[in-house]
């Protein structure tokens, strides 16, 4: 078994699409991740913030217009012809319409209702909240002219407004926070690049060597089923492992260095509160799935009649990997005793706690426990699938 694992070992080495698949990608993809996205993401609400609004009124108020005037990035346009608003808005003759109704005069105590057209379906999401901190100031004085009219105190004003404020003090630390969101997404990609990193060596190991006819050569060796799967299984899971460590490590090493790079304060401290101990058991966790998809995979390779046949079988496995992942993710699933026992979801959540700093660690064995004992049962329905000359020779 373990001459057959080395062999096959050396010569998955040798292969560059596997290296690439197995030690490449688990290396890149997380600084494309979250370099690129939080790149793009940052850039885009930076340029929807700055991009200068046009804005026309319907009725020519100064205290309205000195609102907007005062702002950068604001275009008061005069002149324009708002018969049909919407119409201007589509033909690109304005970009904000505020519309302010006749009764109101600014004098008088009354609540009048405004309205605001823009295009909301464009990419620019930050329109609302632009125009209400202009006119924030306007809204303020227009409290205290009333109040003062009416003969109230600013302190009445303000309770009449607001009887009470509701101020959030959250008892989550900023790791336990920014963990929740990170833990949502991260098992997806460790669970991605654990399935890449097993799915080409799987490929060559099974339907590979049908087609280039080795397959009844091994077969026919004084070495038992058993250990030749065992040797083939061991094979695949060290890439699959391999990739899971890969990625572990370099979403530590890139998460740290683009918080330092950025300055992001937040994520440095979350970075560096992830103790060894916490990446050891992230990737603890990984191990047996890393187990579960390289039984499977091979079983599927061995099943195909062919390279691409393979291919196929292993493409729909993303169906139901997505999915127990998409149920971790949903609010209110947290990790329990029920949830250990769902495979994958288990693990994703086990993560999410992990990177919180909040996880049971009695919960972690039960989830080993139950995650070795499917890995255990696809593994041996690999080694019967192996037994079976029908499934061999299809």
């Amino acid at each position: 078994m373990w001459t057959l694992y080395r062999k096959e070992l050396l010569e998955l080495v040798r292969d560059r699409k596997t290296l690439f698949f197995a030690i490449a990608m688990p290396l890149l993809i997380f600084p494309l991740i979250f370099g690129g996205i939080g790149f793009i993401t940052a850039k885009q609400i930076k340029k929807a913030e700055t991009q200068e609004l046009r804005i026309a009124f319907t009725r020519e108020l100064p205290e309205v217009a000195a609102a907007f005037t005062a702002k950068d990035n604001f275009k008061v346009l005069k002149g324009v012809d708002l018969s049909d608003i919407r119409g201007a808005i589509r033909g690109d003759k304005v970009d904000v319409v505020l519309v302010v109704p006749a009764e109101y005069d600014g004098k008088q105590p009354s609540q009048s209702q405004w309205q605001l057209y823009f295009n909301d379906a464009s990419s620019i999401k930050s329109v609302m909240s632009r125009v209400e901190k202009a006119l924030a100031p306007l809204e303020d004085s227009l409290k205290s002219r009333y109040a003062g009219g009416l003969g109230i105190s600013e302190q009445v004003r303000l309770a009449l407004a607001e009887p009470f404020v509701l101020k959030k003090v959250s008892v989550a630390d900023k790791r336990e926070s920014i963990g929740e969101h990170i833990g949502g997404f991260l098992p997806y990609v460790l669970f991605f690049t654990c399935l890449m990193g097993a799915m080409m060596p799987a490929i060559d190991l099974g339907a590979g060597e049908k087609e280039r006819g080795t397959l009844e050569t091994l077969l026919l060796s004084p070495v038992p089923r058993t250990q030749l799967v065992l040797g083939k299984f061991l094979v695949v899971f060290t890439t699959a492992v391999l990739a899971s460590l890969l990625s572990v490590l370099s979403f530590a090493l890139w998460g740290l260095l683009i918080g330092q790079h950025f300055a992001i304060e937040a994520i440095v401290k979350v970075f560096s509160s992830i103790g060894p101990g916490d990446v050891a058991l992230v990737l603890l966790m990984l191990i047996p799935i890393a187990a579960i998809f390289a039984s499977a995979m091979l079983t599927l390779s061995v099943y195909a009649r062919s390279y691409k046949e393979a291919q196929n079988y292993m493409g729909m496995l993303n169906l139901p990997l997505i999915m127990p992942i998409v149920v971790a993710m949903l609010p209110g699933v947290t990790l329990d005793a029920h949830w250990a026992l769902v495979p994958i979801t288990n693990v994703a959540l086990a993560i999410k706690e992990i990177l919180k700093g909040t996880i049971d660690y009695g919960l972690l064995w039960l989830i080993l426990a139950s995650t070795l004992v499917i890995a255990g049962l696809l593994i041996s329905f690999c080694v019967y699938c192996f037994r079976q000359e029908k499934v061999l020779f299809r």
